[in-house]
């Protein structure tokens, strides 16, 4: 921990002097090309140092979550009757965890009947619920927009009622009639597309007790299922995938010129009807983070503020600020800022994700498969809760 905090304090004196070199070198405006490409290094060192920071928060927060410890140190559980919770069944069940583990170091040549309960006609099996849960951390670690938004866990077709229209008040003269307003409603269907990632481990893996194979599994699993849900979650445009945050918000900034200006970013997050802007973020790519970084205002202030707190974003105008590689990067014509409360932005889980073993495909190369699904959809439930900014086509 306090390795991270030097490294936050260091990111902060490189900054400064980055903007000191800048507001030295600087002359209406612009730079030479050689102190241009002085201060692009020095900046790239502040962003390169940042990610380093931001990989070893998740680092220390994924160890404490797989250090904690998964059987109980008393060996004489209190029981219900007693006013306490009750023993832990079916998939919860660390009976079912150790038969899952070792039907996995196994090939699946010892198979316990406690793991009939997961058993489908293709040989998959559910995720144990601790194992799940793990894997949710995962997810939210290494998918920006998952910890923003509302996430439900559902077991079929989810229906979100929206007020389309709201009642008016009206002044009337004493006496005069009543006027009245019709409220309407809509609705919003989560659903449910399918998405999977598969990966190969060696029998000599499964074989070797010293290898933490349930991490390794979990970890995989969890990077690669949250980059593609990240993903889908900005750009998908519904087909297959969730509809995206970016195809359904609304544009409410066109940039004037090729390039971002202070006063565009000001409107942008004026655009926002102040009940959102309460919870609101920045969602950006690094390299429009970069051109962000650069702007100042009328006092020469720079809008963007590094954060000192392990945890805590960074902030420009005061709001936190999140980078995505997958939110577009500048260039002609694309929305290349996100702004808003993303808690309207909802996801939904269908059920439990399941474990699959491919037992003979790779048999042959001495190899094991094993596939992870999940069925989730995503949508921004009201466009006005996000506003984004668009570069001049």
């Amino acid at each position: 921990m306090d390795k991270i905090m030097a490294m936050r304090e260091k990111r902060a004196e490189m900054w400064e002097q980055a903007k000191q070199f800048l507001d030295s070198h600087e002359k209406d405006g612009h730079l030479t090309a050689e102190d241009a490409k002085a201060y692009e290094q020095m900046e790239n060192e502040v962003l390169a140092l940042g990610k380093d920071i931001e990989r070893m928060e998740r680092q220390a927060i994924l160890d404490a979550q797989l250090a904690k410890p998964v059987t109980a140190a008393i060996t004489n559980l209190p029981r219900a009757g007693a006013g306490f919770a009750s023993e832990k069944t079916g998939r919860a069940s660390e009976a079912y965890r150790s038969a899952m583990l070792k039907a996995l170091r196994t090939n699946f040549r010892q198979v316990e009947n406690v793991l009939q309960e997961g058993v489908d006609a293709n040989g998959g099996y559910l995720v144990p619920e601790e194992y799940d849960q793990r894997l949710i951390d995962v997810l939210n670690e290494e998918n920006v927009l998952r910890p923003l938004a509302t996430v439900i866990t559902t077991s079929g077709e989810h229906k979100i009622n929206i007020a389309a229209t709201k009642p008016a008040a009206a002044w009337i003269e004493e006496g005069a009639p009543l006027t009245f307003g019709d409220a309407t409603f809509d609705q919003i269907v989560l659903d449910a597309h399918k998405l999977h990632v598969a990966v190969k481990v060696t029998e000599e893996l499964l074989y070797d007790n010293a290898f933490n194979l349930e991490n390794y599994l979990i970890e995989q699993f969890g990077k690669a299922l949250g980059n593609a849900e990240e993903d889908a979650f900005l750009n998908g445009d519904g087909t297959h995938k969730p509809k995206g945050l970016l195809s359904s918000a609304k544009t409410s900034v066109t940039t004037t010129a090729a390039d971002l200006k202070a006063d565009e970013l000001v409107t942008l997050v004026y655009s926002l009807k102040r009940p959102y802007r309460k919870n609101a973020a920045f969602i950006v790519n690094d390299q429009t983070l970069a051109s962000i970084r650069k702007l100042k205002d009328a006092n020469g202030a720079y809008f963007w503020q590094p954060s000192y707190q392990m945890g805590e974003p960074d902030r420009l105008l005061g709001y936190p600020v999140y980078s995505s590689a997958y939110m577009p990067a500048i260039a002609a014509g694309k929305t290349v800022i996100a702004f808003g409360d993303y808690s309207y932005y909802n996801i939904g889980d269908r059920g439990t994700r399941a474990l699959q073993e491919l037992k003979e495909l790779f048999a042959g190369n001495g190899m094991v498969g094993y596939v992870m699904k999940e069925r989730v959809d995503g949508k921004l439930v009201l466009e006005e809760a996000v506003q984004t900014l668009k570069m001049k086509g």
